[in-house]
């Protein structure tokens, strides 16, 4: 037996025992004529002390370096010097054995948790940083998220279904990872974007409940919550409405939040139209932790001669509280920051409202204080408040705004990572039109239902009709979204001719779901949350990778085993396939 204890697990109560132990050095440090050796494993750290008393074993520990696997055979005793910082910190073990299971070189980063190595160095690494206390008590948490979630919906209900992973590729979503058939030369499977048609099919075949905790694959650019493989928890349900599943999905967020951080929602979440969080917003997640909304001023402003205003579709503000102190350096840093390429406006007009009643701003030229003070009353601006404002093309403009709301979030400190604020956003468009192609594209996926009261206007106001279709959104993030689906194959067509497909080309792509649509599909609709942005959320992390044991990189590479690489010519031969590499040469 290579322990008999682990190193999380002794205490005071444990004093006068024998015990074998077993892991990794975490640290040695020398003191005269003693040696204390840290040793570390997945559960915690525990002191082992050896003297020279016993002279070779106290040599052989003064021989140890970082990350040498060990046992150690000791008693455990009460500490001098108690560490209340470690669960194990009254105690320690006198070391009576030692035994070196396997050296280690020196790692090139620290295995702390404010560790010296840099993003791309321990991902390169990942099987060392994985040893950090810190990543794992990330990994700890998605375990327990992940088992709590089939817990919960397996009392409701719900059976786990798996489904295939090399499926039919579709179109009407991100790029698709497509995969070789060797046996069927020519032809491709892809990697799904998500269970979606099977999901649909399940509820045709009378699985009336679905989930499955499923990993998903998009050829899509990387940020901070996004991978080019991630998991979702994926839910469909039959003879439902949509106020029937956001109870159901409320009640698992609610859920896991009481379970794993001890949060207690107790009220319903709040629920915005999509059309309310971009104009208070300018954004379909708007982050509600703190105010700020947008307060239209266009009907104040223009006119008045200054032509960047007079020119404008829209002049939106927010008011930034107690701000009026801020100096000219602190507003040049924002005008800066709102210029970025990542914002993309031109530049930004401020007005202070001082806390005497004076009014200060950067178009004081052009507008009086009386008109300043109006722009104040109606963006609800009060005395030391200060008042952003853009101008310009209304939904870039927006969004340039939401993007200085939220610096301002981070500067005022109003975003703090240990408050949840979740929401509904409910009546998005069905369709988005694209200016490049002169299109309509579906906002979320063709299989999505139109509001029952607007489908009247899918051919004579296509724009302006609204999908049956739910996000849930906490803290700015897009936790995860759904929708009810279309089960009329009369309506599923139409939608089809909406989206510009020909009845060969709907039949060709999802055929197999119009013809199963024959057999009798009941009303259906679920929803997807993000696993792994679950997790990062609960866990108060910036990036989704945190949470992920082995992730790529922003260039969707996985520097630690240096994928994707190159394949040998035998296998394209024996897929059939030939690379033509030159255009990309040159």
């Amino acid at each position: 037996m290579y322990r008999t204890k682990t190193c999380g697990e002794l205490r005071l109560a444990d004093a006068g025992t024998n015990v074998k132990l077993a892991g990794w050095v975490q640290r040695v440090r020398k003191m005269g004529g003693m040696t204390f050796v840290d040793v570390r494993d997945r559960y915690g750290i525990t002191q082992v002390v050896f003297d020279t008393d016993l002279p070779e074993l106290f040599e052989a520990a003064n021989a140890l370096g970082r990350e040498y696997v060990v046992q150690i055979e000791g008693k455990v005793a009460e500490r001098a010097s108690k560490n209340d910082k470690l669960p194990t910190g009254d105690i320690e073990i006198i070391a009576k054995g030692l035994k070196v299971l396997n050296k280690s070189e020196i790692p090139p980063f620290t295995i702390e948790d404010n560790t010296d190595g840099g993003d791309d160095l321990r991902m390169k690494y990942r099987y060392l940083d994985l040893r950090r206390q810190c990543v794992k008590r990330n990994l700890e948490l998605r375990h327990k998220m992940a088992f709590e979630i089939r817990r919960y919906l397996d009392s409701k209900g719900f059976l786990e279904i798996e489904t295939p992973i090399l499926v039919k590729s579709t179109p009407e979503g991100a790029r698709d990872f497509v995969v070789p058939s060797r046996m069927n030369p020519g032809e491709f499977y892809a990697l799904p974007q998500s269970p979606q048609l099977f999901k649909q099919l399940l509820m045709v075949s009378g699985y009336d409940r679905y989930f499955q905790i499923a990993k998903c694959f998009r050829d899509e650019d990387l940020r901070a919550d996004r991978q080019p493989e991630f998991t979702q928890i994926d839910c469909e349900m039959s003879f439902v409405e949509q106020e029937d599943v956001i109870q159901m999905f409320e009640g698992l967020v609610k859920h896991i939040f009481k379970y794993v951080k001890g949060i207690d929602f107790t009220e319903p979440f709040p629920r915005m139209t999509w059309d309310d969080a971009m104009r208070l917003y300018g954004s379909d997640k708007p982050d509600i932790r703190f105010g700020m909304p947008f307060v239209e001023l266009t009907d104040l402003v223009k006119g008045k001669g200054f032509k960047v205003m007079d020119d404008a579709e829209l002049t939106v503000a927010i008011a930034a509280p107690g701000c009026a102190s801020y100096t000219r350096k602190q507003l040049d840093e924002l005008t800066e920051f709102v210029k970025r390429p990542q914002v993309g406006a031109k530049g930004l007009v401020w007005v202070k409202f001082e806390p005497d009643g004076s009014v200060k701003s950067s178009v004081g030229k052009f507008f009086t204080e009386d008109q300043l003070k109006e722009w104040g009353e109606k963006a609800g601006a009060k005395a030391g408040d200060l008042l952003l404002v853009l101008s310009g093309d209304a939904m870039k403009t927006r969004k340039q705004l939401c993007e200085l709301r939220l610096e301002m979030g981070n500067r005022l400190g109003l975003r703090d990572k240990n408050v949840f604020a979740p929401l509904w956003v409910v009546d998005f468009p069905l369709f988005e039109w694209d200016e490049e192609t002169q299109r309509y594209y579906a906002m979320h996926h063709p299989f999505t239902s139109p509001n029952p009261d607007d489908v009247p206007m899918l051919k004579t106001d296509t724009g302006k009709v609204r999908a049956t279709a739910y996000d849930i959104v906490v803290n700015g993030t897009e936790l995860g979204g759904g929708s009810i689906r279309i089960h009329d194959a009369a309506l599923q067509d139409q939608m089809f001719e909406l989206l510009g497909f020909t009845p060969e080309r709907a039949q060709e792509q999802f055929g197999f779901l119009m013809n199963a649509f024959k057999y009798g599909a009941p009303p259906h609709g679920g929803l997807a949350l993000g696993f792994d942005r679950f997790v990062s959320i609960v866990a108060g992390l910036d990036s989704i990778r945190d949470v992920i044991a082995f992730p790529k990189n922003n260039s969707g590479r996985d520097v630690m085993n240096e994928s994707p690489s190159p394949i040998d010519p035998a296998q394209l031969e024996e897929l059939k396939l030939k690379l033509d590499l030159e255009e990309e040469k040159k």
